[in-house]
């Protein structure tokens, strides 16, 4: 049965803000740009310099505020402006004929603001005649001044061209960040610039030398590679490119290595280009359409019934389901891509027509327009549809009746018995109640606004989710299609219980896409960094459990396959090894009872040590920060135990410190573990105040200096005052002051002398008299009455001034 083309009413312009200006603009000027946000809610407007004001308009549909600017004469406005596939927020990209550029952002409530303003050609050196955005990039097409290339090379004025490219991402909650100029094509004639989703069009223009008029560039930044395609010759070549190397094309020797594209030919009359999905679409002057793929290979689509009268006509080309979409003037052509044959023709009611971009893959549209894959439509009428409608007489099965079909195949695929499960069966047994459920709810039990907001967000993944994988499975296998497609199985994956299968496919896809699949449990447990070398999280119990929990104890598991928890540690230690302690500290703090963490089985740390590797195999750094990190005691005597084989003393002493005073036990074994290799030799002298400060409070000065003894070096000879050349000097009192005085500082005890030792630390404050240096061989009574004199103590005599007695 014959399909039948439609063309329905989606939204009329008074959903958008500043819809007069808008009817305004879309039906008095025809050279007005549109262009249309990757979520379909923003419309943009930009009329051509010299246009009466406004020249720029930026509706948006739903609440928010609109933008709408205009600049002076003697300030052109703006050559081209765009939209950028930020998820987070929209942003509005602006680009002057002097290379200015602005990046606008629209926030929640202070509307539209200007995030970054910056020249793409300081200095005023060049001039900008197009530009285009690309996969997170900023691709401009520049002439270049006279005087700015170097003389001896000094290229013709056809190729005093050049294309530039500059990344542009989003940075925190309003702000962007633009990377730095990189040349991509030298010496190249002008090129308009036309971008797909993952391809940028390289087209000639009304100026472009004749003789390479016929030549048009495919650049695909994800494979970093150009393709020159020559659609008239049915030619292409590609070219690698490593940007890592700063590789860039001359043009013109690009072309001198290709002469069969060089061959005399007439420059390609091209009334219309149009990127699409499948790659660029061209309109010729005699109403054939063509599209050249991305790999640079040309082919028909069809030719339209009526060719465009000149170059100043309006036409507007797009495809969806297979079908090419013509608006020509009034004119409204759907042929089959297939075959070329034109399948409907519709004459409008206005000829100022435009055909919005599709949105882009992942972003879905908050208020769920159904345009069931067709295009859109604008015009001053309003947003429409062109799709098609389901032929008449077809009975679509009612959703009660699609629950039970699809709960018998899943329920017969599971099932062990030889006996076929029918739809009927399971309306009647009790047994499958789960189905019966949904088909009540189906039914009308409940309200179907309800269901619908209920399962939106559900529906919204699960449909972009089956998009992405029929891209997938139609030859898209780029790497961004796989990564997303790994980050939505993980996300799916960590909602489930992590066993049997499940867990299996886990595996493979942190195999298989590390980095991807690490994204996605990076989001699903919403770890951030705290800026202190530490990891926080506000994910929910639920979710830790699952990702702690050894859903492998006490099971057969296959080979190589890992538990959540190791799988995310080896994933870590692979990709970014600093983060796996702080990780697995984080892990530590979550657990709960039976989880792993704070249950029965093996520590989080011994988990994570079993996978980076076997006992003396493991990286040294990584395996002392997972025990210091533990919060076990014997965990941490083994890393600062390693950390004194190695004579790290300082590390040893702070992660002594680190403990706290929650920990003064394990402090105090740390403390005699350090105190004695202080008393074996003197390499611990400089880490002294450290030492002192992990110090027990509680510690008696006998009891250190007792501890001291038990570790002395043994003496092998009578002692000496001093140390033997190359030998390790002693133990001195001096060092040990500052050490006693620790151990008294609680302050003197009241009452008796409890130590034999203790009036060391208690001195007077004032120290006696200095005696005399010089050689005294005769005492005598000095003559000077009141005159004291001191004989050196080993003498046992003072004599003092007495008066006349003696």
């Amino acid at each position: 049965m014959k399909r039948a083309g439609t063309l329905r009413l989606l939204l009329d312009l008074s959903n958008f803000s500043g819809a007069a200006r808008l009817r305004e603009l879309l039906a008095g000027d025809p050279a007005v740009r549109v262009r249309c946000s990757p979520d379909g809610r923003h419309l943009l407007l930009l009329r051509p310099p010299g246009a009466p004001a406004p020249q720029l308009l930026v509706a948006v549909r739903g609440s928010g505020a609109e933008l709408e600017r205009a600049w002076p004469e003697d300030h052109p406005s703006p050559l081209d402006a765009f939209f950028l596939p930020w998820p987070a927020r929209p942003a509005l990209v602006l680009v002057w004929e002097s290379g200015i550029t602005e990046v606008w952002g629209a926030g929640m409530e202070l509307g539209w603001r200007l995030l970054q303003s910056t020249e793409l050609c300081p200095g005023g050196e060049a001039r900008v005649v197009a530009v285009a955005a690309v996969r997170g990039r900023l691709v401009w097409c520049e002439e270049l001044q006279s005087g700015t290339e170097d003389p001896i090379e000094r290229p013709v004025a056809a190729f005093n061209y050049r294309v530039c490219v500059r990344t542009l991402e989003p940075s925190g909650e309003a702000g962007t960040n633009l990377g730095r100029t990189r040349v991509l094509l030298h010496h190249c004639p002008p090129f308009g610039l036309l971008a797909s989703r993952k391809d940028l069009f390289l087209v000639p223009t009304a100026t472009t030398w004749p003789g390479v008029a016929h030549i048009l560039l495919i650049w695909s930044p994800s494979k970093g590679k150009v393709i020159v395609s020559a659609p008239c010759l049915g030619l292409s070549h590609s070219k690698i490119l490593n940007p890592r190397q700063g590789d860039t094309w001359d043009f013109r020797t690009l072309l001198r290595g290709l002469p069969g594209l060089l061959s005399p030919r007439k420059p390609l009359a091209v009334h219309t280009w149009a990127p699409a999905p499948q790659g660029l679409l061209l309109l010729d002057f005699r109403g054939t359409v063509r599209l050249v793929q991305s790999h640079g290979g040309t082919r028909a689509v069809g030719t339209l019934q009526e060719a465009p009268a000149g170059p100043e006509g309006s036409a507007a080309l797009g495809i969806f389901h297979g079908t090419l979409a013509c608006v020509l003037g009034n004119t409204l052509e759907l042929l089959d891509m297939g075959s070329g044959q034109l399948l409907e023709r519709k004459v409008l009611s206005t000829d100022r027509v435009y055909l919005l971009e599709p949105p882009a893959p992942g972003v879905k549209d908050e208020e769920e327009m159904d345009i069931g894959g067709g295009l859109r439509m604008l015009s001053a009428l309003g947003l429409f549809c062109v799709g098609w409608e389901a032929p008449q007489g077809l009975e679509l099965p009612s959703a009660k009746d699609l629950v039970f079909e699809e709960a018998c195949i899943y329920y017969q695929r599971r099932s062990l018995r030889g006996a076929q499960l029918t739809p009927e069966e399971l309306r009647h047994d009790s047994t499958f109640r789960a189905p019966q459920a949904l088909a009540s709810i189906l039914q009308g039990h409940l309200p179907p606004s309800t269901l619908l907001t209920t399962l939106r967000a559900e529906l919204r993944d699960y449909r972009g989710l089956e998009q992405l994988k029929t891209q997938l499975v139609a030859g898209d296998d780029e790497e961004a299609g796989w990564t997303e497609l790994a980050e939505h199985e993980v996300a799916r994956l960590l909602r489930t219980e992590l066993t049997g299968d499940q867990l299996v496919q886990l595996n493979t896809i942190f195999q298989a896409l590390p980095t991807a699949a690490w994204g996605a449990t990076l989001r699903a447990l919403q770890l951030q960094p705290d800026g202190n070398g530490r990891l926080r999280s506000q994910a929910l119990p639920d979710v830790w459990k699952k990702v702690l929990g050894d859903t492998t104890a006490g099971k057969e598991t296959p080979s190589g396959i890992l538990p959540p928890f190791e799988l995310l540690c080896q994933c870590l230690c692979q990709l970014e090894p600093r983060w796996l302690p702080p990780f697995v500290e984080l892990a530590q703090q979550q657990g709960g009872p039976g989880w792993g963490a704070g249950g029965p089985g093996l520590p989080l740390y011994r988990r994570a040590l079993a996978v980076i590797g076997e006992e003396g195999n493991r990286p040294e750094t990584l395996e002392l920060e997972l025990l210091l990190g533990s919060g076990r005691p014997k965990a941490v005597l083994q890393a600062v135990s390693q950390l004194v084989q190695k004579e790290q003393w300082e590390r040893a002493l702070e992660a002594g410190l680190a403990l706290g005073p929650s920990s003064p036990l394990l402090r105090s074994e740390i403390f005699k573990l350090l105190l004695a290799q202080f008393a074996q030799h003197r390499q611990l002298d400089a880490h002294l105040p450290l030492l002192c400060r992990l110090c027990p409070p509680e510690l008696a000065p006998d009891e250190l200096l007792l501890l001291l003894q038990t570790h002395l070096p043994d003496e092998v000879g009578p002692p000496t005052p001093f140390p033997e050349p190359g030998s390790e000097p002693p133990l001195t009192v001096g060092l040990l002051k500052a050490l006693l005085e620790q151990t008294g500082a609680q302050g003197r005890p009241s009452g008796p002398v409890l130590s034999l030792y203790e009036d060391i630390l208690w001195d007077p404050g004032t120290p006696p008299p200095t005696p005399p240096r010089g050689p005294m061989s005769t005492l005598q009574v000095s003559d000077h009455p009141g005159l004291e004199v001191w004989v050196p103590s080993g003498q046992g005599l003072c004599v003092t001034d007495m008066g006349n007695h003696l």
